[in-house]
């Protein structure tokens, strides 16, 4: 509904310009290890969830579905570093400056990363091993989607940059140091 405002906003005001920015599973931290994402209660985002399993506040992860239509069986995501899209929106910013109309933009790594390859990532990349089952499908999951980011390089002159190892190391940084304080 706000895209559909901002899109009569300015058809009706030629001079405005709104970038509609789209994007997917935005994970990860600020490289400080000072901002992050910690939920209240349990997380229903799948890293917050990963990193309280890491650190022993919950007991496993449970992986939604294992029979997707995928390399692996799990599904597949867009995941994006939060400082990645923090980025892509300093880089609307600065194009809104200069141009009216709107733009839909996609900010995404442009490929699919499964649950199972995040949480062999974050093994990887923590030197942590994460116990986890797989359970039930969710309803209303899909197998596979991620964004065409092309749009984004071509008009804004944004890429992700940071890694999947990037995204969960920053992540569990937050975490320690949050436990900490």
């Amino acid at each position: 509904m706000i895209e559909r405002i901002l899109i009569d906003y300015v058809t009706a005001h030629h001079d405005f310009c709104a970038i509609l920015l789209r994007y997917f599973n935005p994970i990860g931290a600020h490289e400080s290890g000072l901002l992050g994402d910690d939920p209240n209660g349990i997380p229903n985002n799948l890293m917050p969830y990963i990193c309280r399993v890491a650190a022993g506040q919950l007991e496993k992860l449970t992986i939604f579905g294992g029979d997707y239509p995928t390399p692996d069986g799990t599904c597949q995501r867009d995941y994006l570093h939060v400082v990645d899209l923090a980025v892509g929106h300093l880089k609307a910013l600065e194009y809104a400056e200069n141009h009216n109309g709107v733009e839909a933009i996609n900010l995404g790594t442009g490929n699919g990363i499964s649950v199972l390859e995040l949480v062999t990532a974050f093994e990887r990349a923590n030197n942590i091993k994460l116990p986890y089952v797989i359970g039930p499908r969710r309803d209303g999951d899909l197998p596979a989607f991620w964004a065409d980011a092309q749009k984004a390089e071509s008009i804004l002159g944004w890429i992700a940059t940071r890694t999947v190892e990037d995204m969960c190391r920053s992540s569990w940084e937050f975490a320690r140091k949050s436990a900490e304080q």
